[in-house]
Formats: C-alpha cells, structure tokens, sequence
C-alpha cells in the first residue's frame, strides 16, 4: 500500500510535463485543484524571465510619435528614465532578498529554541550565553571591518533648458504616461522658505501622492517635474532683504532632490459626490462630470480624514525645466575668444545677444541643425547664473532643447499622433464638417506663429484667430466642408464654406492650390494618418 502511494506522489502528469511555464503556481497557494497549462497574458507574455523588455531605443521612438525634433533630448531623457527605473528594480529586488533573509533567520531561529518537556526535571538544559569579548584583537591592531551592504546606484536627476514652446514639459509628461507611473508638475515660481507666504517645496512631493492616488509605494517611484527652476535663481545682488525665494528655496530643496524622508499632512477633503448637486441633465444635454472621478488624482470619492504619510524621496526622480534667459550669454562670454585687435567686435555686457550670436551651425553624427550655446552648458555657467553649487551637483544630466525653427512648426502641425491639425479635424469631425488645410495655408500658419516668439504654443493662437468664424458659423447650417486656403491663412479672405452638393467643387479648389503650391516649389506636408473609430473624440482638446 505504501508502495502504490509512492508510486502516485512521484508520477507527474503528462499535462505538466508539457508546460514549459507554469504561471499560476506563484499565487495561487494551496488549492483543492489544478489550474490548467495556459500561456502567459499580460505584459509578460513577451518578457524573458519576467521583464518586460523596454529599452531607451523604445522610449526614445515612443517620443518621435509625439514631439517633433528634439533627437539629442529625446536621447538623454529616455535614457536617464530608463536607467533610473533600473536602479528602482535593483533596490526592490534587494528588499524583497533581505525579507527573505529575515524571514529564514526567523525561521531557524523559531526551530533553535528548547521546548518545555511535559515531564518535570526533564527540560533540555540552556546553555550559558558566551563570554567572548566584543575586540578580540588589541588597540591599534589592524583589523578589516567587513560590508556586506549591497551596491548602490545614486539616481542622476535631469536638468532640461531651452525656449519656452519646444516640448520639454511634453517628453516628461509622454514618459511618465507610457510607464505608468506617477507624475506630477509644479511651478516653482511661487516657492518660498518655510514660514513665509507662499508654498513650501513639499508640495511638490504631495502633488506627486495625490497623482498616485495616495499609493505611497507608487509615489516614492514617481516622477517630479519642477518647471521655472530658474526664476529661484540666487539674485546677483540682495539689497538689505533676506532671500526668502531664491536661494533660500534651494537650500529647502537640497534635501528632497538627493533623498530624504519626508512627512505629508493631508487635508481632509469633501467627498466628490458633494461638488455637484443632483440634478436632471440640463436642456443642453450637457451633464456634469463623473462624480467618482477626482480631477485632482485623488481617489475616488476623495480622502475621507486628514492623516499623516511618510515619503522617501530616494527613488523619485526630479526633472527640473526651465528657459534661462541670459544662460547662452554667460556661455557666450566664456567660449568666445580673440576679442582683442583693432577689427575684434567688443559686445557691451549689458547688450543682450543677437540671433547670431545664439545660434551656430553645429555638426554632429545625427546631422546638422542650428543649436544654440545651451549645448556647450558646463555646471560654472549654472552656478554664475545663480544656481547654488550644492544644488548643481545633485543634478548630474544636463540637456538643452532647440529653437523651433519654421520647418518644425509646420511638422508639429501634420506629424505628430496628436498633431494639432488633426485635432482640429476631429473638432470639426464631430459636428459633421470636413476640415481641411491647404500646404501653402500651414506654411502661412507656420511663419505667423515663428513671429509670436512662443513656439509651437504659438500655432493654437494663430488657427484659433483664424477658424473662430468658422467654429460659430458652421454648426446647424447646410455646411458641410470647410476650406483654409493661403489666402485665408494671410486674412486676406475668408475661408470657404461648401455644402452637402459642393464637394466636388471642394475637392477641386483645394486641388487647384496645391498645383500652383508645387509649381512655386513648395513640397506637399506630411499629414499623419487617419483617424481610427473613436481616436476623434480622445484627440479633442489634447495637448
């Protein structure tokens, strides 16, 4: 008998032998059944050994499909995202080993102690605790003193500079989104030192629970995004006032960016069911939001009862941005060279520098585009600008984004998935008018929005300035396509409007404009592709 039921435990069935891996044994514990040999779903249904394979070439085509230019940027800030999660796998793996590890001592521990026997005088006697000395070895012997603490790999926080307008707060914002961690974003104009009026720099940390969803082991592995870190610059001169936004908030954020433990009060917050009354939807047909869903990141229904979390800032990565006006003058003077001789062009330190003077043609291995001194920053030139050198240490990886130059501004108009033309079609999509935009029109767009000076935030104004007509007009009315001609573009005309019966017509003045555009020279845009069922309404009113 004892023999058959050996004979039962040792035999494995063939369904088992089949499976190459068996994904349901991890967590299922001990059940009264067998689950089947099914393959893997999920994110790990590719992976090799349970990682999911994402690298920075991934991350880095990630961000083409949404910010145009930008290579050298793209490169460092998926690298530096890559890397630093890395580094966070690491530091759970080791905690989860050294869990282990205290559970086994434990364990041994549990089966070393002596148990009571049931007969008196018969308890296994203990022996006495030994009396070794803590030094063995004599005063001033030499004696190595053994680590056996893990390696630890020091996050490299990302500095990001350039003009306003080029996509440093999108590439963030596009990273944080494809891998699914918390972000947050804060303006660091209003920071001020503890106990003055102004937000204090924990801020940001409570930003980034709230954006968790007050999950605090996903915030402690969340992303920071500090914006206008250069209006709290050190002023180069302090007359008889303390420096309460300056460097006194760099001093408060030494701590926080290099890793510290961190104390967040939360408020106590009104359930979401209380902001909107009850009522029956409007005679608009427009319903207030759902009530379960927070705005702010918060989880649903919002935080009941104030309470008290604690944050370590170790693992979050701090990205700061900002634009730095007046850095590639600092860069300029220190760079530039033979400024002595009678023909040698003396600049004034006062006279800001021209468009020629920030800007270089500057060749590299991924082509040849205008860069400015940005790309030559060196970690002097931050600290003449008024950044502490305690705080520029912390801050490892530099990058500087481009100007935008006329060819960009039209791409970000076509290229990109979220492109802003495409929006505007969905826009007009929903009301049942086709949208379109000639390439001479979108070159016109381009140049109008190169003069504003704000990059590519720029294009939204000049298309909203130049389709508000047509947004009121065409809703409720017999018009059915829409064209933007050059014309149009440069206000000399209205757009023009077609009906249900007029799209051939449609169809041939738009033909009409791109012959005499190709005969100019001009070559026809790269428009991104269509639309997928439902993509319309998730592209309205995305930036």
């Amino acid at each position: 008998m004892l023999s058959g039921v050996a004979i039962r435990i040792t035999r494995t069935p063939a369904r088992w032998r089949t499976c190459a891996y068996h994904s349901g044994g991890f967590t299922g514990g001990f059940t009264s059944s067998v689950p089947h040999c099914e393959p893997t779903t999920g994110p790990l249904a590719k992976a090799i050994s349970g990682r999911v394979k994402i690298t920075p070439r991934m991350l880095k085509q990630h961000l083409d499909r949404f910010v145009v230019g930008q290579d050298k940027s793209k490169r460092i800030l998926a690298t530096a995202v890559y890397h630093h999660y890395q580094r966070v796998r690491q530091i759970q793996k080791q905690q989860e080993e050294r869990e282990r590890e205290l559970f086994r001592q434990s364990q041994m521990s549990l089966t070393a102690e002596p148990r009571e026997n049931e007969f008196i005088g018969m308890d296994t006697p203990t022996p006495p605790p030994s009396l070794t000395p803590v030094m063995d070895s004599a005063p001033g012997s030499e004696t190595d003193l053994a680590d056996e603490s893990p390696l630890t790999i020091e996050k490299s926080n990302v500095l990001c500079l350039g003009p306003t307008g080029v996509g440093k707060t999108l590439m963030v914002r596009t990273l944080a989104k494809v891998l699914d961690v918390p972000f947050s974003m804060s303006d660091c104009t209003p920071f001020t030192m503890a106990g003055y009026v102004g937000e204090d720099v924990d801020q940001a940390v409570h930003r980034l629970l709230i954006a968790a969803n007050y999950d605090v082991r996903r915030a402690e592995t969340g992303i920071i995004c500090l914006d206008e870190f250069d209006k709290i610059a050190k002023p180069k001169a302090i007359h008889g006032t303390k420096d309460i936004s300056g460097e006194g908030v760099q001093q408060a954020l030494l701590k926080i960016v290099e890793g510290t433990t961190l104390q967040i009060h939360t408020k106590p917050q009104r359930p979401q069911q209380q902001m909107y009354p009850t009522h029956p939807s409007t005679p608009s047909g427009f319903n207030p939001p759902n009530p379960g869903m927070s705005g702010s990141g918060g989880p649903p229904g919002g935080n009941p009862k104030g309470e008290t979390v604690t944050i370590d800032t170790s693992s979050i990565l701090f990205i700061f941005t900002g634009a730095f006006i007046g850095l590639d003058k600092i860069i300029s003077d220190r760079t530039e060279k033979g400024s002595m001789g009678f023909n040698a062009t003396v600049r004034s330190a006062n006279q800001p520098p021209s468009s020629s003077d920030t800007q270089f043609s500057h060749s590299s291995g991924h082509g040849s585009d205008p860069q400015s001194f940005l790309h030559l920053i060196e970690p002097s030139d931050l600290i003449n600008f008024g950044i502490i050198p305690e705080m520029v240490g912390r801050i490892p990886v530099t990058t500087a984004v481009e100007p935008l130059t006329e060819e960009m501004l039209v791409r970000v108009l076509t290229e990109p998935k979220n492109a802003l033309l495409r929006q505007y079609e969905s826009l007009f999509a929903l009301g049942g008018v086709e949208l379109c935009f000639t390439s001479p029109a979108l070159r016109e767009i381009a140049k109008l929005a190169l003069k504003m000076g704000t990059g590519a935030r720029g294009l939204r104004t000049v298309v909203e300035k130049l389709l508000s007509d047509a947004m009121f007009e065409t809703p409720g009315t017999s018009v059915k396509h829409v064209l933007v001609t050059e014309a149009a573009a440069k206000g000399t005309q209205a757009p023009g409007y077609f009906s249900r019966g007029q799209q051939q017509a449609f169809q041939a003045m738009a033909a009409a404009e791109e012959e005499a555009w190709a005969r100019r020279g001009g070559k026809p845009m790269v428009r991104s592709p269509p639309l997928e069922d439902g993509d319309a309404q998730r592209a309205v009113g995305y930036v």
